[in-house]
């Protein structure tokens, strides 16, 4: 069965840039009625906090993503702790005690000889005797996996072959000395348990996936298969990273960003396919990872408000009954309301602006040169309540009265009344106007 799994560290909110690993995962798991995983990465006591947890659930449940089961690791660090045993009875982990100080000035000389800068595998060589020095000095140990020196390959499911030379890596550290396990390991011994098939992550994981490829290896497992996504940029090129504060998932679903409108724009970025509205299903369908590029995409949040127009747009009236009630809308003008208002609306929120305009009434917005004229046409208007054939026999009057026509007729009339330049037909606003503040 296909199984891909989704594994954020709960230390922030999700971000767009999170949120295109998971729904890419989620989709690969619904087209093929396999099964999604939410791994929570929370081996970082510290850092990782309940509120995320809760956020990241809510984000996920307001996208669709549901799903099947939920995984912890901090609840796994026993299995951590059997498999690094099982590591160093195999001679593939193995105790080191550098300083960050230590490691940097060795890179620093490895640089300035030419050479890459790798881990020259000193803790290898230390002996038991060496070591109880080194704890004796105050040293504390951490945990490196031996990488065989070879080439790691795989087929990248977005690019393509993949060959990366083992001897051009350090040996990753995989636990710390204060016995934290890291991702790179935790993540390999839950993909081996919990039988992931597929993975789908940023392409700043290339070099993780190939040593990661071996510690499941050598834990007896088989790698799953592995794509590797671009990342986002801003619309004009720029490191997405300095503006993802504000575009965490929970502030552009608060800002009203319609859900649809999100995964539709998510799921076809950077494929070379048409951005429209569609829902899980549909995308699912569709969805095909070989239509990707490697190129860095680029990711406008402005996107994301004609889709969210045109989703909130389309919606019935009994999707936005509550929240019409709500604004204290009669129910006998509710029908009316909704469709008078929705088509005038980007998100669900403007609905509030229209519903205070027609029941307290909108600040008129009058041209010096239109003043006299508004005072004469103000004149001619009766007090609510008004009927659908109000607008036509009122400016038919003015029309008479003053011998204005056309946009120089309407148009002021429709800025006193409304306070705006355009909206909805007049003849269908008028029956909710309770209040007209122009006349006085």
């Amino acid at each position: 069965m296909t199984t891909t799994r989704f594994a954020p560290s709960p230390t922030g909110h999700i971000h767009v840039g999170n949120l295109r690993t998971a729904l890419f995962n989620h989709l690969i798991a619904r087209q093929a009625g396999g099964s999604f995983i939410l791994r929570l990465d929370d081996t970082d006591q510290e850092r990782s906090k309940q509120e995320y947890v809760d956020g990241i659930k809510r984000d996920l449940d307001w996208l669709g993503l549901h799903w099947d089961r939920e995984e912890r690791q901090s609840l796994r660090l026993d299995r951590y702790a059997e498999a690094a045993d099982r590591l160093r009875t195999d001679g593939r982990l193995y105790e080191v005690f550098e300083t960050p100080v230590e490691l940097d000035l060795k890179r620093k000389k490895q640089l300035n000889m030419g050479r890459p800068p790798v881990y020259d595998r000193t803790g290898l060589a230390l002996s038991d005797a060496d070591k109880d020095r080194l704890r004796a000095e105050g040293r504390e140990g951490y945990w490196r996996f031996r990488l065989d020196l070879e080439r790691i390959e795989w087929v990248d499911g977005i690019l393509g072959d993949i060959s990366i030379d083992a001897a051009s890596v350090s040996d990753p550290v995989l636990i710390r000395a204060d016995g934290q396990v890291l991702y790179t390991f935790a993540s390999s011994v839950d993909d081996v348990d919990m039988g992931v098939t597929h993975i789908v992550r940023g392409s700043d994981h290339v070099t993780n996936t190939a040593t990661q490829i071996q510690i499941i290896k050598a834990l007896g497992g088989t790698p799953p298969a592995f794509a590797h996504h671009s990342l986002l940029t801003g619309a004009q090129g720029e490191e997405l990273s300095k503006r993802i504060g504000a575009l965490s998932l929970k502030d552009l679903r608060e800002a009203g960003v319609a859900p649809e409108a999100l995964i539709s724009l998510m799921a076809r970025l950077g494929s070379g396919q048409p951005v429209r509205l569609a829902s899980l299903d549909e995308l699912a369908a569709e969805f095909d990872l070989s239509q990707f590029g490697a190129s860095p995409t680029k990711f406008d949040a402005e996107d994301l408000w004609p889709l969210t127009r045109e989703k909130n747009q389309a919606l019935p009236l009994e999707a936005v009954a509550d929240r019409i009630a709500a604004l204290g809308v009669p129910a006998e003008q509710a029908e009316r309301f909704w469709r008078v208002a929705s088509q005038n609306i980007t998100v669900l929120d403007d609905l509030a602006g229209w519903w205070r305009i027609f029941s307290e009434g909108a600040e008129p917005q009058i041209d010096p040169d239109d003043a006299e004229f508004v005072v004469e046409a103000m004149k001619l208007l009766p007090p609510p309540p008004y009927t659908e054939t109000t607008w036509d026999e009122w400016t038919t009057r003015v029309k008479q009265a003053t011998g204005r026509k056309g946009k120089g007729l309407f148009m002021p009339l429709r800025k006193a009344v409304t306070g705006q330049a355009h909206g909805p037909e007049m003849a269908e606003v008028m029956p909710l106007l309770q209040v007209v503040r122009a006349r006085g």
